[in-house]
């Protein structure tokens, strides 16, 4: 009789991209005046989608010293030539990007003509829009493009547009923007800006106007957009195909099926509970299921006097305990979380399930802060079917600097193959599980507990 292969032998053959990997970037570059934010803004628009971002080159001016500093204050200095721009970080933000790492965008004041000390954080988009006038300048940058627009326009609307918009969102002076234009701006557009022309994809003359052009931009999105969701779910069905085939491992903790547990699993299952008594017996399950991960924290030694002034050696948590409640079933499991561990730390993550695609999708996070120097950090789900979604989740917690050994994953009930699935790309994490289900099964636990 053939064995069933061991669990670690599956590791290496299975990984997990994100649909954020592997990102679209799209270079629009043009003169300064030329309509490209309004192109890039458009495209959003047409779009629609909340993981599409505009990334602006400004953002990259190097950092002045005290002489140069001076020279922009007088409108002498030229921001318009690539030497102004650090395209070092700019490549290597892009690429962390690409391969669907978190990434800090420097933050610049146009006012003060200098980089501020705090930065933006991004992370997973799925279309990036690098909009600046040289966008197309440097080779290494285009090697990450998707699709290069140049947007052109007559210079002395360029001229206009910019007067505008320096006096009023800049802080400019016309005298100092005049100055600048015929010493600077033209002559880098002669120079280093209209040469993009030619490499560009497509050119988009009368900018936003152009509709023309910017909707056969959106559909090229779109249709990569789909490929890359298709191969996505593809991928999903692969590795539950691959998973199926092992036993579940030793870091996967069913709860034991005693007297009490059984008895509250059956108020929970059954239509006829009253709500009350769902949500009370829900609870008290989550406690159950949350006290156990916390046997999976490290723990110190620790010496306390007691009372009648005796010595107690015992233990304490090592470092902090957090849990990010994937939304919005994990919110279940915060009441009993709280009643555990009342000063908890917690943290968002909102991923939803494309009914048409089945394609687990992150549309929203919010993590504490030091995510990654907390001792553990507790993933709560109600339930988890095909564990797309606890895939997807991992990963960002992963990506934000939590190592996999220090990853706990709640939930009262789980299909099998879900389970196999996400421990198969991930082997350090621990699961705490209530039950196993069927695979498939609907998710029904968050809207009985909260009645809707």
């Amino acid at each position: 009789m053939e064995s069933t292969s061991p669990f670690y032998s599956l590791v290496p053959e299975v990984k997990y991209s994100p649909p954020w990997q592997d990102l679209s970037i799209i270079g629009i570059a043009g003169s300064s005046g030329s309509g490209k934010t309004s192109v890039a803004m458009e495209i959003v628009k047409s779009l629609n989608l909340p993981w599409v971002v505009i990334l602006v080159m400004d953002s990259f001016y190097k950092t002045l010293t005290p002489e140069e500093h001076a020279k922009a204050h007088a409108n002498e200095y030229d921001f318009d030539c690539p030497e102004s721009i650090d395209f070092d970080l700019l490549v290597d933000t892009l690429k962390d990007l690409k391969q669907g790492k978190k990434a800090h965008i420097p933050v610049y004041s146009f006012a003060d003509h200098q980089r501020q000390t705090q930065t933006t954080t991004l992370y997973s988009p799925r279309v990036l829009i690098l909009e600046g006038i040289l966008a197309l300048h440097d080779p290494r940058i285009l090697n990450l493009l998707d699709v290069k627009i140049f947007v052109e326009a007559d210079m002395d609307v360029c001229l206009g547009r910019r007067v505008l918009r320096d006096v009023r969102e800049r802080g400019r002076d016309i005298e100092g923007i005049i100055k600048q234009w015929f010493a600077f701006v033209k002559p880098s557009f002669t120079r280093f800006v209209e040469p993009q022309r030619q490499i560009s994809d497509i050119i988009i003359p009368r900018g936003i106007e152009n509709t023309t052009a910017i909707d056969m931009v959106v559909k090229h999105i779109q249709r990569k957009l789909q490929d890359k969701s298709e191969k996505h779910t593809k991928a999903l069905r692969k590795l539950g195909l691959l998973a199926a085939k092992v036993e579940l491992p030793a870091n996967v903790h069913i709860m034991p099926t005693t007297p009490q547990f059984v008895g509250m699993n059956t108020v929970l299952q059954d239509p006829a509970t009253e709500h009350v008594d769902f949500v009370f017996y829900f609870d008290r399950l989550a406690s159950i299921l949350i006290e156990k991960a916390l046997d999976m924290t490290t723990y110190v030694q620790a010496t306390v006097e007691t009372t009648n002034g005796n010595k107690y050696m015992g233990l304490s948590p090592k470092g902090s305990v957090s849990a990010v409640a994937i939304l919005r079933g994990g919110s279940c499991l915060e009441t009993a979380l709280k009643r555990t561990i009342p000063d908890c730390i917690t943290g968002r993550l909102l991923i939803q399930t494309d009914e048409s695609s089945a394609e687990p999708e992150l549309h929203y996070l919010k993590l504490p802060p030091q995510l990654e120097e907390h001792s553990m950090v507790m993933l709560l789900d109600p339930q988890m079917a095909s564990g797309g979604a606890a895939l997807m989740a991992v990963r960002v917690l992963v990506d934000h600097g939590v190592s996999e050994e220090r990853i706990v994953f709640v939930t009262c009930a789980a299909g099998e193959t879900g389970i196999k699935r996400l421990v198969a790309v991930f082997p350090n994490i621990n699961v705490i599980v209530g039950r196993i289900e069927a695979d498939g099964e609907p998710r029904w636990m968050e809207k009985r507990y909260f009645g809707c």
